[in-house]
């Protein structure tokens, strides 16, 4: 069975959830199969300039009306993408759900979300469209299956710029997190199966109410954090400043910690571990040989806002990456893995957050995440679903027929004999 015939197949599976007339499904396969194609830019326009090129204009206002106007559900078709995906997984695999977001630059001021923000396309602020997204992964593979507009708090309290574009009115202003909450929350009722591990990077692990959020869920975690991140030593418990015979009572909001009794940053911490605790932890194959650095796991608790004679959180895991060439540890992680969890599965699953990155990255080299032309609310959201489907279907065909990857040795530099000399070289040269 030819690829295009597989193809055909998965797509007619998907026009189930998109509904309505043979008019739109035909739309819903021609733009799909359009972002296949290799195309310099996946807009509206140039997929039907080269799907129709006699009939360029009629096939474009076909297209576009079905992803700017068109009233199909996004989160059925995501479900729909995740069950096909789902199937083919390993079922005994351990499931993770990746959280993270992604920013794609932007001009002007109209486009629906657009602000001035941080983009991770550019590294930097800049004028762009930010999305949070969930995905579901195992360690072969991993596909989006939650997918959100970031609106900024300008664009929530101003009614005409919303109005525009058809944001609905049920959307009010959330974090990154929020959404990220909302997510996981939705597909925890949605799937039903083995409860996944949720990972994030420190934009969301950072936050405490995200890390409860998550506990709230019933779920584990594998989140970032920043250096700055208070925690409790193994050794250390919280301790109020003994009072002076005679000084005043001090409130207890206003107590100090005594001495060795206070809480410390993950860095001021990472730098007091014995040498011992450090080993070396390879976790999957890169480009050319074992991707592998040093860690550290430390069982402790956070100490966000704690006072002195408080009662510490439970305990969980503290890893710690520190690259031996690195002057200091460079990354961070709590986890609420069990506590008979070892050193090496917990760094197979804060590392399985590159999956994601590659997720973003294919879909807006390969698929045109990134360039839709649209203003409005449902367009932005139906473009990227329809990104979404295509990608499912790669996703399917590569656990259909995984490949084995050679690793290719590392070159060795190979030494030249006591005094050889180039071939047409003065056998006696002087030097310069």
């Amino acid at each position: 069975m030819s690829v295009d015939t597989d193809y055909d197949r998965y797509l007619e599976n998907l026009c189930s959830v998109i509904g309505g007339n043979d008019k739109r499904q035909d739309a819903f396969q021609s733009y799909c199969k359009g972002l296949m194609l290799p195309l310099q830019r996946k807009s509206v326009e140039p997929l039907a300039a080269h799907m129709d090129p006699k009939n360029v204009r009629s096939r474009h206002q076909s297209l576009h009306h079905f992803v700017a106007d068109s009233p199909w559900s996004d989160s059925a078709l995501l479900e729909c993408v995740e069950e096909q995906v789902n199937e083919l997984m390993d079922q005994t695999a351990q499931r993770y759900w990746l959280v993270d977001d992604t920013g794609m630059p932007k001009k002007g001021k109209h486009s629906v979300g657009v602000s001035h923000q941080y983009c991770g396309q550019v590294g930097k602020q800049a004028n762009c469209q930010v999305a949070v997204s969930v995905s579901l992964a195992t360690e072969a593979a991993s596909v989006p299956v939650a997918y959100r507009l970031y609106l900024p708090k300008s664009w929530c309290e101003d009614a005409e710029r919303r109005g525009k574009v058809g944001v609905p009115e049920d959307v009010t202003f959330q974090t990154k997190p929020e959404i990220a909450l909302n997510q996981l929350s939705e597909a925890q009722e949605r799937t039903g199966a083995a409860e996944p591990i949720v990972v994030a990077d420190a934009g969301y692990g950072n936050g405490e109410q995200f890390r409860e959020g998550v506990d709230a869920l019933g779920l584990q975690y594998m989140v970032g954090i920043q250096t700055s991140t208070s925690v409790w030593a193994p050794w250390t418990t919280p301790k109020a400043e003994r009072r002076r015979p005679g000084s005043k009572r001090v409130a207890p909001s206003r107590q100090r910690f005594a001495k060795d009794h206070r809480p410390q940053s993950v860095m001021e911490l990472a730098l007091e571990v014995h040498r011992d605790a450090w080993s070396k932890v390879s976790w999957r194959e890169g480009t050319n040989e074992m991707l592998s650095s040093r860690f550290a796991a430390i069982r402790l608790s956070v100490a966000h806002n704690d006072r002195p004679n408080t009662e510490q959180r439970d305990e969980q895991w503290l890893l710690i990456e520190w690259p031996k060439e690195e002057p200091e540890p460079t990354k961070f992680w709590l986890s609420t893995l069990p506590a008979t969890a070892s050193k090496r599965q917990l760094v197979q699953v804060a590392k399985i957050r590159w999956r994601i990155e590659r997720d973003y990255q294919e879909l807006k080299d390969e698929l045109g995440l990134h360039q839709y032309e649209g203003r409005n609310w449902r367009g932005f959201h139906h473009h990227a679903s329809l990104c979404i489907a295509a990608y499912g279907f790669l996703i399917t065909q590569r656990l259909r027929f995984p490949s084995k990857k050679k690793v290719r040795p590392a070159s060795k530099i190979t030494s030249l004999p006591e005094g050889y000399v180039p071939r047409g070289a003065a056998a006696n040269a002087t030097s310069c």
